[in-house]
């Protein structure tokens, strides 16, 4: 099957033809020092404008134009959002610089009727939301779009490629602006005058990026475009003819969702551990809520109750509007799912009724609420542990040098029960250089040490600090009012060092 790209660009629409008595409308923002013009409606074009135009030379060439800052943030955010819009045509959707997108439609047209009535209803649905698009269909990306950024053909065959691009300028090839005006002083202006030239002399000239290019853009060259989310696994979803609007029709959706995914699951061996609904709402908005299971999971009527908990948390934020008239889940991650006979009389083992307490703490509070402290592979105390989500940390998924075996690991003299995010520096008084601590001054206020343990030496990772990093010898003292703290001195007297520093690094109990 021929793949087939979509390319989808839009501007300003043209305020004037709605309302003639509006002004002729353009966005300038601060470029190199100066206000140049970054976005244009077609009304101005008739005026002779241009993007990267001064705005000074642009409003005595249009006395009447009406300027608005330009705003980069708030323009990606509406790009993103018509991004996740367009996730009802096809998952591969990339964006295509700030005011553009690609989409990757193989095997998706037939399911609204083939590329044609595609089309027209991207065109008409984003026409109702106020914005001037232009469409093109093309085998490869680069022609895609050229041909919606410079007035090509809105449906391109492969065999029909050389005859869409052969009359429009090179810049639709995506050249540098100076590479275009190189291949200007030498007479190629058209994709034909390029399709005409000899390769070596141009590539020996300009480099390999013309010929590059148009390569690409005849599908002589590979260029796969990149999406701006992962693929889902699976994925199943309804249309509906009449919007819904509440929040237990939501989630029967879902639920029924979840039953057509089971076989597909089944089929794999496995079951899902992230789940993503997709609540697409008649204005274009889209609402994505994630919810992760801590173990594999197939029973869709656990997958509702998951969303039922996270919905309970968002019910505020999911505002129906006028409606929702589709809904998608999808599976985005999954593992190999381990059949087990069910208790007699529906009794829960515990392992399942703790996963299923971690599932439903995780979908309302978030999947970090519950973490766990979790053994790594070093004799550091700073590196010897990290906390991860509860789910992995009784696992060990995806927890990178982590050791698990807790009983068999070498416990080296007590350890604090409090740990501070960095070591803070004490100043410290000891009777002897090398011996333990006096006092010591911490924040502004000193303290006198009753009792003393230690030294307990730690070597430094030389294979991570390098071979001249200092070891540390820990000292677990108590001072005169009963609070007990985890002390080192940094460097030895007799190596190296000449003055060795003293840190703070913890407190027990």
């Amino acid at each position: 099957m021929a793949r087939r790209r979509w390319g989808l660009s839009w501007r300003l629409p043209p305020a004037s033809t709605a309302h003639p008595e509006y002004p002729p409308l353009a966005c300038a923002g601060r470029v190199a020092n100066a206000m140049r013009i970054t976005a244009l409606d077609e009304t101005s074009e008739t005026f002779g404008l241009r993007i990267g135009q001064g705005l000074a030379e642009a409003r005595a060439i249009c006395a009447n134009l009406d300027v608005i800052e330009a705003d980069p943030a708030a323009d990606r955010t509406l790009l993103n959002a018509i991004a996740d819009w367009c996730d009802r045509y096809t998952p591969l959707v990339a964006l295509d610089g700030d005011d553009g997108l690609m989409l990757d439609i193989t095997g998706c047209a037939h399911l609204f009727g083939g590329e044609e009535k595609l089309l027209e209803d991207a065109e008409r649905r984003l026409t109702a939301f106020g914005l001037a698009v232009r469409i093109a269909v093309g085998p490869t990306p680069g022609l895609a779009r050229a041909c919606s950024r410079f007035g090509g053909p809105q449906r391109v065959t492969p065999s029909e490629a050389a005859a869409a691009l052969a009359p429009l300028p090179l810049a639709s090839l995506r050249l540098e602006p100076q590479t275009v005006i190189d291949l200007a002083r030498v007479g190629l202006k058209t994709v034909a005058d390029l399709l005409a030239a000899s390769r070596p002399p141009i590539t020996r000239r300009f480099g390999a990026g013309p010929m590059l290019r148009l390569d690409q853009a005849l599908g002589r060259e590979g260029e796969p475009i990149s999406p701006r989310r992962h693929l889902p696994l699976l994925s199943a979803e309804r249309r509906l003819a009449e919007p819904i609007m509440t929040e237990d029709q939501v989630l029967d959706l879902a639920g029924r969702l979840a039953a057509g995914l089971k076989t597909s699951l089944e089929a794999r061996g496995e079951g899902g551990r992230l789940f993503e609904l997709l609540v697409f709402r008649v204005d274009g908005r889209v609402f994505r809520i994630e919810v992760s299971a801590s173990a594999p999971l197939r029973d869709a009527t656990r997958i509702r109750s998951l969303f039922e908990e996270r919905l309970a948390v968002l019910r505020d934020d999911l505002d129906a509007g006028f409606g929702f008239e589709l809904v998608r889940l999808n599976v985005l991650l999954s593992e190999t799912f381990d059949a087990r006979q069910p208790a007699l009389a529906g009794e829960e083992g515990n392992s399942e009724g703790l996963t299923r307490f971690l599932d439903q703490v995780s979908a309302r509070l978030g999947e970090r609420a519950l973490r766990l402290p979790v053994p790594l592979a070093s004799h550091w105390p700073e590196r010897a542990t990290m906390h991860a989500t509860a789910s992995d940390a009784l696992k060990g998924l995806d927890i990178p040098g982590a050791r698990m075996d807790m009983a068999a690991r070498p416990v080296r003299g007590l350890r604090p029960l409090r740990l501070l995010d960095r070591p803070e520096e004490v100043e410290v008084m000891s009777a002897v250089p090398d011996g333990p601590p006096a006092s010591f001054r911490w924040r502004r206020v000193q303290r006198r040490i009753l009792r003393a343990e230690g030294p307990e030496r730690l070597a430094p990772e030389w294979w991570v600090d390098g071979e001249d990093a200092p070891p540390r010898d820990y000292f677990r003292i108590e001072d005169t009012e009963g609070q007990r703290f985890w002390l080192y001195r940094q460097g030895l007297y007799e190596r190296r060092t000449v003055h060795p520093t003293w840190f703070l690094q913890g407190f027990f109990a």
